[in-house]
């Protein structure tokens, strides 16, 4: 079994106990976006991957809520996404740069509701 590389995205235990503790209550809070899923799993295999705990922990801090939205059965994935209700203000001028530099057109307060991305992370 050979050990992944993390690139230096490691969290510190501390990190990483405040973000369970938010996963957790997102979690228990929002119970039918993943129904028949048990947090004990979830925590499981989020401690398990230490760059994917770092994603997630990249994607609240930058303003997302990241839940747990479904369950791969055939590889035993979790699926998160970012389940804020718009996006994050620090991702809005992004996306209208790149839909600007394409050379069109676009109502730049109706932007980020239509070019909102789903994050989606697998573990």
């Amino acid at each position: 079994m050979s050990k992944k590389k993390n690139n230096g995205r490691q969290l510190s235990s501390k990190h990483r106990d405040e973000l369970l503790v938010v996963l957790k209550s997102r979690f228990e809070k929002n119970m039918k976006r993943h129904k028949g899923s048990e947090w004990q799993e979830v925590e499981a295999r989020l401690k398990a991957d230490a760059e994917k705990m770092w994603s997630l922990y990249e994607m609240e801090n930058s303003g997302g809520e990241p839940d747990v939205v479904g369950h791969d059965k055939k590889t035993g994935e979790y699926i998160f996404v970012d389940c804020s209700a718009e996006s994050p203000k620090g991702r809005r001028s992004v996306l209208r740069s790149r839909y600007l530099n394409r050379g069109r057109s676009i109502n730049r307060k109706t932007a980020p509701l239509i070019w909102r991305p789903r994050w989606e992370l697998r573990f």
